[in-house]
């Protein structure tokens, strides 16, 4: 498994971070068990949004699809 890159890591904390205060503040719960089930909700919400942000692409595929053909060689001349 890749590891996430720091694209992935700060969109998926900041979706965490304002999706947990946007749902807290809407529906004004108090209890444990609304505040558990928000927290989880968004920490799924952030772990999709971190995973779906797209991949850089790999220098070897980007190579392997546009190959560069080698410059003609000259010969010495002599005189």
């Amino acid at each position: 498994m890749p590891r996430p890159t720091a694209a992935q890591l700060a969109y998926g904390s900041c979706t965490v971070i304002f999706s947990t205060l946007a749902m807290l503040l809407l529906s004004q719960t108090s209890s444990g068990l609304g505040i558990t089930v928000i927290a989880l909700a968004a920490l799924a919400l952030g772990l999709l949004v971190a995973m779906t942000v797209p991949l850089p692409k790999a220098r070897a595929a980007v190579a392997a699809a546009d190959p560069v053909e080698p410059a003609p060689q000259e010969e010495p001349v002599s005189l």
